[in-house]
């Protein structure tokens, strides 16, 4: 029986929604440890460990925001519902043209629920900024999107959030991932999901190798137990910066099908990396082959 996987409210490119269930196997944490996301991005692969203390940060202040209303109460499942359901009204009635009215909205006002909006709404389900921090992703040309069922869905997540918060001890933070790494004790757990080094990825910061560098050196001078997901190789290239930048930590694999478009043409291959600073028994450098699809692309329909 597959294990159950909750999806979060919002969604972003490289959801790890299908990898979920081995990162949980492979976490090594003690019962006061507290759980460290530099990288929340989604925050589905903390949301489903459930840790009792947590630190989920990230540089895109939206996504925390969001979170951060949650918590404080502001955003609740009745006010999410009585939202989508009035812009859904009006996203059918005015198409394309409302859309760009509330893109233009969010980016002047900065609303979390807007954001929630757009996430759903854009193309692809895409998050992506341009030089100026604006939201830039185009309509996905589904004016009926808001329809009752997808609305419940959308609610339902946010309950599930909600409900989380009430008996867990969990902070958003907006900040550097230097910052939250330098916050974790040698006993804490740090799980990060960086933007996947030389390949196509839309983020709020960008990306580079000095980053990288950065990064593996902030996590070894923590002393915390780290795991790190990345990508290892596909048909026409390989991740070079694991042999490398991260030569001295174990490796966990798994295949994937990554979709870059709509068409069964660019259904490609990628098989997925998780690296650790100490080791997963039995399952370092071990293939898993699954015929899983996990679309960057095309979250807008999950």
């Amino acid at each position: 029986m597959n294990e159950k996987v909750y999806v979060p409210p919002i969604k972003i490119q490289g959801i790890k929604t299908k990898l979920v269930p081995l990162i949980k196997k492979s976490v090594v944490m003690q019962p006061n440890s507290v759980w460290i996301e530099p990288f929340m991005g989604s925050g589905v692969v903390g949301f489903n460990i459930e840790p009792h203390q947590a630190i989920f940060a990230d540089t895109n202040p939206y996504i925390i925001e969001f979170y951060k209303q949650i918590k404080s109460g502001a955003i609740n499942p009745y006010v999410v519902r009585e939202f989508l359901e009035h812009e859904g009204k009006l996203l059918e009635q005015g198409d394309d043209e409302y859309y760009y009215t509330v893109r233009t909205r969010f980016n002047t006002e900065h609303n979390p629920l807007d954001f929630l909006f757009l996430n759903r709404a854009c193309f692809n389900g895409m998050i992506r900024f341009n030089k100026n921090y604006d939201f830039n992703v185009p309509y996905g040309h589904k004016p009926q999107r808001f329809a009752k069922a997808y609305v419940t869905k959308i609610v339902n997540q946010v309950a599930h959030v909600e409900n989380l918060l009430k008996t867990h001890s969990w902070d958003f933070l907006c900040q550097p991932f230097e910052t939250t790494i330098d916050m974790a004790g040698k006993s804490d757990f740090i799980y990060c999901d960086p933007p996947y080094i030389g390949r196509h990825v839309d983020y709020y910061d960008s990306w580079d190798e000095q980053s990288e560098f950065a990064l593996h050196k902030a996590l070894v001078e923590s002393g915390a137990k780290f795991m790190l997901s990345t990508w290892d190789h596909n048909d026409y290239r390989e991740n070079e910066y694991i042999s490398t930048v991260w030569s001295d930590c174990q490796k966990i694999t798994r295949e994937h099908f990554y979709h870059v478009g709509a068409k069964e043409t660019n259904r490609n291959p990628v098989i997925e990396a998780l690296l650790t600073n100490y080791t997963v028994t039995g399952k370092q450098n071990t293939l898993l082959k699954e015929n899983e699809q996990l679309s960057i692309f095309n979250m807008a329909t999950v």
